[in-house]
């Protein structure tokens, strides 16, 4: 199955689970600039679901579009659990419901020893709980890494989605 097919059929998980919540997913990305928000938003319909998204590249991006602590980036560094839970808090505030961040290292090059090529922290949030983040180590080139990343952000919203459920 090519990454486009397993992404229709994951977004269409996605989408019939906020549908059935009558909730709307919202963004902020920045290793892979769009992508979630493009993959969501290539399903017809997708208004219904998919509020929107920031694309926070750069740190300033982050502070300005997310409210990003410029102290947690100096501390902690845009590729951080810390960060991305701050980036899940701003885009909550921009609307939606529910909310994917993700920042990583996407290669070929930036990465360190401590947060290699293919690094990337996801975070999930639901509006009024507290965000949920998990560090993830992928392989490959940098369009091999962007995709295992929206697979795995998709992937987990609809873990979290299916046992908020139960």
């Amino acid at each position: 199955m090519s990454f486009k097919q397993e992404m229709t059929l994951t977004a269409g998980s996605v989408s019939q689970l906020l549908l059935r919540k009558n909730w709307q997913l919202v963004t902020a990305e920045s290793c892979t600039g769009g992508l979630i928000g493009a993959v969501c938003t290539d399903l017809s319909g997708s208004s219904a679901w998919f509020f929107g998204g920031v694309i926070s590249y750069a740190n300033e991006a982050k502070e300005r579009g997310l409210g990003v602590n410029p102290d947690t980036l100096k501390t902690y560094g845009a590729v951080s659990e810390q960060t991305v839970e701050q980036m899940c808090a701003g885009a909550l505030r921009l609307g939606g419901d529910v909310a994917i961040a993700v920042s990583g290292v996407a290669g070929p090059s930036g990465g360190t020893q401590d947060k290699p090529v293919g690094c990337v922290y996801i975070g999930w949030q639901v509006k009024g709980k507290s965000p949920q983040v998990q560090r993830f180590q992928f392989a490959g080139n940098r369009e091999a890494i962007r995709e295992a990343t929206v697979l795995a952000a998709l992937d987990g919203l609809i873990e979290r989605l299916t046992a908020d459920e139960k």
